[in-house]
């Protein structure tokens, strides 16, 4: 049982350790589309915690973006995290479907406005924006 117990603790600090450097190693990424994807996972967290207290924001949007984090944080998941390049994309896959099912309904500055990072992958993500509903050239 102690070798068990041993063998999870050097298991959870090897995990605690490639995530800090994955983290270091997407700090010195130069801008573009590789640090914008490095970025996207604790950017979603991070926008879905502002938004969940914003007024503006539906409460089904804040029910889809509650999801996209509890997958995200998760430690079931369809692919296991360990497999090399897949093992996240179950996370990324569940996490820009919830993100494009609550966009729908959070005005897009309020949305953008959340995103910490820049915005230039989330708009690509969530394509073009909609019209106004009411307009302001008369």
């Amino acid at each position: 049982m102690e070798r068990v117990l041993l063998l999870a603790a050097a298991g959870l600090a090897l995990w605690a350790m490639s995530c800090l450097v994955m983290v270091l190693v997407a700090s010195r990424l130069p801008d573009g589309l590789m640090r914008q994807v490095a970025e996207f996972l604790p950017s979603c967290v991070s926008t879905a915690r502002t938004l969940r207290k914003d007024p503006a924001v539906p409460r089904r949007a804040k029910v889809a973006l509650l999801v996209a984090v509890l997958w995200v944080v998760s430690p079931i998941d369809l692919l296991p995290e360990f497999l090399p390049v897949i093992g996240p994309l179950d996370d990324v896959v569940a996490v820009i479907l919830l993100l494009r099912y609550a966009a729908r309904s959070i005005p897009r500055d309020t949305l953008l406005a959340a995103w910490p990072s820049d915005p230039t992958l989330l708009e690509r993500l969530l394509g073009p924006g909609r019209a106004p509903s009411s307009s302001s050239n008369t």
